[in-house]
């Protein structure tokens, strides 16, 4: 094996650690358990969201320059800080650093120390974060190295064995449209958000270890991407083929988090349930570190100092302390007005970044995020039962609304509109070249 391929499969390996959180294990059984029979076509849904925008996410940004910045400015400055601090303190104080210290009570400690209460867990926990966030230490790298590859091994070890002797048979589905279904439980992922900002990680790799040619980063970042979507493909497919043999066991309204646990219980027995906690809530507490360390620095950063990186992070974790009580149903809840307003714009930024060389006029960036954002604001408003008179009605009968994806005709003719404007940057260089002649 040449030292290129080498590389190309490390990095593979990293970006399917870094999306492969502990956290994301309690989507793929419930979307397969809703749709039953239908699992398939929620996994061809769940795949775009949950794998694919990911994957492309990194190759996008790497192909545009490496940062978020690179992605949004196009729009303009401002909006580029916006987005960048909305995706921040989503995979953030908001959503995804609550998230880890619910799922490891709810699958790491309520299962064997049933009395204990959430808050001291939470506290614990979140006080853990702070030490190793404000006192970074070689030994989380080490422990994080240690705890993927074992999570794999028993994630695998469920699917493979929940394969061989299923717990059950699918049912009837009695969801419409299990496609849209998938794709958009596929947000709760938030890895597309996460690929926005990991792309810099993966280009910063790939510069230390000596490849500084464009193209040869963008097409290693490609095959690094299909070797991390191969790995997840099998993971999240594997545990939602289970979700939908356990479609006729459990009870239809059991928690997600539950419904992991039994499933682990009934393949392995105690002992793989014992070990499946465990694993889930050492690896949980690398991603809210990590999580929490990029929050900080992030805002840090975009304050140019002025707020310390120690103030931001302690706000973060006594913020997530808070948070995490609510559990994880509460806070996936309360995540689908904000992944319905920012998944769109994140979907669209990612497409045109892809073909970003072959984009000549800007403008289209804005008339694109512009269509996107008018309609998914009101989606997001009426995520949150906020009725805006007829205006909700009209946006109803957009094409494709029904499964989700109004937002889609809209986007698509306000990138039109926009590309007859003509570009600022095109009408200098012509005024430069009228002025040499």
């Amino acid at each position: 094996m040449n030292t290129k391929t080498r590389d190309i499969i490390i990095i593979g390996a990293a970006l399917f650690a870094m999306f492969f959180g502990a956290g994301n294990l309690i989507f793929p059984p419930s979307i397969g358990m809703m749709a039953g029979d239908e699992w398939l076509f929620s996994l061809f849904g769940f795949i775009l969201t949950g794998i694919g925008l990911p994957v492309l996410g990194v190759i996008a940004v790497s192909k545009v320059g490496g940062t978020i910045n690179n992605l949004s400015d196009h729009v303009g400055p401002i909006f580029s800080k916006i987005l960048g601090s909305i995706i921040i303190l989503a995979i953030g104080p908001l959503l995804a650093i609550p998230r880890t210290g619910a799922t490891v009570y709810e699958i790491g400690i309520k299962p064997l120390f049933g009395s204990v209460h959430p808050l001291l867990v939470s506290v614990t926990y979140f006080s853990i974060t702070l030490f190793f966030v404000i006192n970074p230490s070689g030994i989380i790298d080490k422990i994080g190295k240690i705890l993927t590859p074992i999570l794999l091994i028993v994630t695998t070890t469920i699917i493979v064995k929940g394969i061989l002797i299923p717990i059950g048979i699918p049912t009837k589905t009695v969801i419409s449209m299990p496609f849209s279904k998938g794709f958009t439980n596929g947000y709760q992922t938030m890895d597309a958000l996460g690929s926005i900002v990991m792309a810099g990680i993966v280009l910063v790799s790939l510069l230390e270890k000596g490849y500084t040619d464009k193209k040869e980063q963008i097409n290693m970042t490609i095959k690094a991407g299909l070797i991390a979507g191969a790995g997840l493909l099998f993971i999240y497919g594997g545990l939602l083929y289970l979700g939908a043999t356990s479609s006729g066991v459990f009870a239809a309204n059991i928690s997600k988090s539950e419904l992991i646990v039994k499933i682990t219980n009934n393949v392995l027995g105690s002992m793989g349930k014992i070990g499946m906690c465990v694993v889930v809530s050492a690896a949980c507490l690398t991603t809210s570190i990590g999580l929490t360390a990029v929050v900080g620095n992030y805002f840090s950063d975009l304050s140019g100092g002025r707020i310390s990186y120690r103030l931001i992070v302690t706000g973060t974790v006594l913020f997530s302390t808070i948070m995490a009580v609510i559990g994880v149903e509460q806070i996936v809840k309360l995540a689908v007005p904000l992944l319905v307003l920012v998944y769109p714009v994140a979907i669209i930024l990612i497409l045109l970044g892809l073909c970003d060389s072959l984009i000549k006029n800007k403008n289209i960036y804005k008339g694109a995020v512009t269509g996107a954002l008018i309609i998914s604001s009101f989606d997001a408003l009426s995520a949150m039962n906020v009725q805006v008179g007829f205006l909700n009605d009209c946006m109803a009968r957009l094409p494709f609304a029904a499964m989700g994806f109004g937002w889609v005709i809209p986007t698509v003719t306000m990138a039109a509109l926009a590309s007859l404007i003509p570009d600022k940057k095109d009408m200098k260089g012509q005024g430069k070249v009228l002025e040499n002649y």
